[in-house]
């Protein structure tokens, strides 16, 4: 996944994340890999990565009604929202 931070929200968001959406995508079956912030450059400001047991139970978290309000609270603060599906292979990887 990855996002901007609304600007001016920056505390807010970051204390949203900490205190439930890191713990709460863990509950769901998602277990974080990684979590990145671009500090200079042209691409997204934030990058998280994180793995789930398989494709159907990842397709069975992201059709939740616990997903889309988690995702919603996101969307306060945060603009350019994009996530995509990938098939891990043990190595760093964008797409």
């Amino acid at each position: 996944m990855s996002w901007d931070i609304k600007q001016g929200s920056e505390s807010d968001y970051f204390e949203f994340i900490v205190r439930e959406f890191a713990p709460s995508i863990v509950k769901l079956g998602i277990q974080p890999t990684e979590s990145w912030y671009t500090v200079f450059g042209n691409g997204a400001q934030i990058l998280i990565g994180g793995v789930a047991e398989d494709l159907p139970t990842l397709q069975s978290i992201l059709d939740s009604s616990d997903w889309q309000n988690l995702q919603n609270k996101l969307f306060n603060y945060v603009t350019n929202f994009k996530s995509k599906i990938v098939r891990p292979t043990g190595r760093f990887q964008l797409l």
